[in-house]
This record gives structure tokens, C-alpha cells and sequence, in this order.
């Protein structure tokens, strides 16, 4: 049986995340709060980020701009797209 718990970010009980999926404080309240679904949503967000900034996952400030966006996004008023962001045409 899946684990369920209410996530912060949906507002509803759904399927949480099979294991930590960040490191630290922050993966562990994610781990506790945070739907599956919601998780990939962010992760759309986060590649988003990556690509509009031209981020280095590598680069210790981008990873720090990221993990203050993903608190943001979970915890806070939500990330924003860059103002440039274009949405690809479906």
C-alpha cells in the first residue's frame, strides 16, 4: 500500500513520495508533506528554472536559488516563472 499523507501544496491526502528525494532539513519536512503529484510538479518547475536562468546544478549559488525556490514553491507563496518565460506551444 502506497503511503498517503496531506500535502502542503495540493491541499488534499494523495500518495506521498516513495523516499526523500532532497537532502537535509527541507527533504525531510518535503518527504513528510509533499504528494507525489505535487513532487512533479516541481520538478517541471525546477527544469523550468534551470533552463530560463541557465543554471549549474553544479554551482553552490544556483543550488542554493533552487532550494530557496522549492521552499517557496511547497511552503511559501509559490515560485514564478522568469518574466521572459515563454510556455512552449502544445
Amino acid at each position: 500500500m502506497s503511503r498517503m499523507v496531506q500535502c502542503v501544496k495540493l491541499g488534499q491526502e494523495l500518495e506521498g513520495l516513495p523516499r526523500i528525494t532532497y537532502p537535509g532539513e527541507l527533504g525531510k519536512r518535503i518527504f513528510e508533506n509533499v504528494s507525489q503529484e505535487a513532487w512533479n510538479q516541481w520538478l517541471r518547475q525546477q527544469t523550468m528554472l534551470i533552463n530560463e536562468y541557465r543554471l549549474s546544478p553544479v554551482d553552490p549559488q544556483a543550488r542554493k536559488m533552487i532550494e530557496e525556490e522549492m521552499e517557496k514553491f511547497f511552503f511559501g507563496e509559490g515560485s514564478e516563472a522568469p518574466e521572459e518565460f515563454v510556455p512552449p506551444q502544445a
